[in-house]
């Protein structure tokens, strides 16, 4: 078994280091343009494999999708971060085209693979993803609720002063600013949240949640790496030993939560197909009304891409 991550920098080196400790499958493959990046990050992580105790094999390459061939799943986290004075449209314009372009080359090799994208903006790039590969939307999706949920598990361990391990929560929508946090399926050992915090300190969190990214990039001046490859692997894990974890996840919805043809981040299950399922959770009218905003936010990003498609005819 084979996965592929595509892009040698932070986030896709953290991808695969994590995968291969945690022996995910027998081969990992790094992909990057830059001669000598992912040869030099993968044989690094090999040679910790006697240290670590690990026996997936790594291996760097060169824009060499040959060797990512049969692969069962492929990570894409390729794409330029967003630069000063460059607008979103911006920013969609010139990471589709990459996304677009590695996806091309991905499914020629492997033509079953699930497909995992990481790229920014996260909705629009899968949505990328999927109309370029045109696989099923059980295997084309994104990599945003994991990172976000870990984000908000991690501010509410902080407050409690608890393990981050006893706590369960989910969270819907885009990624960015107008993700949706449930604090009313947030627990800790069982014991709602709402029973832990008063109002004004989960709102907080919250608020802390949606512009978790943005906090990160202030401190180190770039994006953040460890949390959003390990999310990726984890994704990634699930579906290579099919363990049917219940994560949430960016998928395009087909009536779910009454939004059709948009991709948002909702709770599913990830096995060996990939999206086993989707679950629709009972929300509140203030959930609903928050996700269809969200929804709204990622729909007009997903126009964009549609008229550059358009252009490009």
């Amino acid at each position: 078994m084979k996965i592929t991550v595509v892009g040698a920098g932070n986030v896709g080196a953290t991808c695969a280091d994590v995968l291969a400790h945690r022996d995910a499958a027998h081969e990992i493959v790094l992909v990057d343009i830059k001669p000598g990046i992912a040869e030099g990050k993968a044989l690094d992580i090999w040679q910790s494999a006697p240290i670590d105790r690990f026996n997936a094999k790594t291996i760097g390459v060169t824009n060499n999708y040959l060797a990512t061939a049969n692969s069962t799943v492929v990570v894409i986290t390729s794409g330029l971060p967003r630069k000063p004075g460059m607008s979103r449209d911006d920013l969609i314009e010139t990471n589709a085209v990459i996304v677009k372009g590695v996806t091309d080359q991905v499914i020629q090799y492997s033509p079953c693979a699930i497909i995992i994208v990481v790229s920014n903006p996260l909705d629009a790039m899968t949505y990328q993803a999927y109309i370029t590969s045109r696989f099923p939307r059980t295997r084309v999706m994104g990599m945003a609720g994991i990172l976000d949920t870990g984000r908000y598990k991690a501010f509410i361990a902080d407050e409690l002063n608890v393990s981050p391990k006893d706590i369960s929560a989910l969270l819907l929508g885009g990624h960015g600013d107008t993700m949706v946090p449930l604090p009313r399926y947030t627990t800790v050992s069982g014991i709602p949240l709402t029973e832990m915090l008063p109002k004004e300190r989960i709102d907080a969190i919250v608020e802390r949640t949606r512009f978790g990214g943005g906090e990160l990039v202030k401190l180190m001046g770039t994006s953040a790496w460890y949390a959003p490859g390990s999310s990726a692997a984890r994704m990634a894990e699930a579906i290579t030993r099919n363990h049917r974890r219940v994560f949430p996840c960016c998928v395009k919805l087909e009536g779910e939560y009454g939004l059709e043809n948009v991709f948002v981040g909702v709770p599913v299950v990830l096995g060996k197909n990939g999206i086993e399922s989707i679950i629709e959770l009972k929300l509140t009218d203030e959930e609903l009304v928050q996700l269809h905003e969200s929804a709204k936010a990622v729909k007009e990003m997903m126009d964009v891409l549609d008229k550059l498609e358009e252009k490009n005819r």
